[in-house]
């Protein structure tokens, strides 16, 4: 049973600020929409009904939501993307409801929303397990959990220079928080999810050691599916 209303609307209210990588991933996500797109739009085809995206950052993935959708109620704790993300949300197909909040305290109750969205997210958040619980949390039995996000690489070499990368902090600075090195899907099965799908991507030079990506889909505890399958 959740709290009075009164303290669910504290519990997200944490601006997290990252003034020049907001800008600079507000130009990006743009520039990248050729490649990415597709990608995108896999990610939300087929939802329904009361969506809650994490980290929405510059409201990016608002136009590409189906009509089947009821409600997106998008997080975004940075205060310019957030800015960003409420004029998206004017021009979105479905409604679009822009809040301040950190995943690892979601300011809603249990079992509010038929889906969730994290979408280059999950690898920023400073704790990545209680982001995930949170996110178990809201989501009703059965509710899915589809993920666009940036993982650690199947290579050993390339993961080295990862996990090198976030020890010393330089690639969490430049990133705004990114962390390139971690589990992430393992990460989300050890929350309770089913993972039913998954799919490996790898945006920008292929050389370039951060460029593994997840896409995928993963149900809370309630209704899993029979057969799970990773490609």
């Amino acid at each position: 049973m959740d709290g009075p209303r009164e303290d669910l609307a504290q519990r997200g209210c944490e601006e997290r600020r990252h003034p020049i990588f907001a800008r600079f991933f507000d130009r990006l996500s743009r520039c990248s929409e050729r490649e990415v797109g597709v990608y995108r739009d896999r990610l939300l085809e087929g939802l329904y009904g009361r969506v809650l995206e994490v980290g929405a950052g510059n409201g990016v993935n608002f136009g590409r939501y189906p009509p089947t959708v009821e409600e997106v109620v998008a997080l975004e704790p940075e205060p310019f993307m957030r800015k960003k993300a409420q004029c998206a949300a004017t021009t979105a197909p479905v409604a679009v409801r822009v809040v301040d909040g950190v995943a690892s305290r979601l300011p809603f109750e249990s079992s509010s929303f038929d889906a969730a969205v994290a979408s280059l997210v999950l690898c920023s958040v400073p704790d990545l397990d209680a982001a995930l619980m949170e996110l178990r949390r809201v989501l009703a039995d059965g509710g899915e959990l589809r993920f666009l996000e940036h993982v650690r690489a199947d290579s050993p070499v390339k993961a080295r220079l990862q996990r090198l990368l976030d020890r010393t902090g330089i690639w969490p600075l430049l990133g705004g928080g990114c962390h390139c090195s971690r589990s992430t899907i393992g990460a989300v099965a050890a929350a309770g999810f089913r993972v039913h799908e998954c799919e490996s991507l790898a945006f920008g030079p292929s050389w370039w050691i951060t460029n593994p990506h997840m896409r995928g889909a993963a149900l809370a505890p309630g209704e899993a599916l029979a057969n799970s399958s990773c490609v």
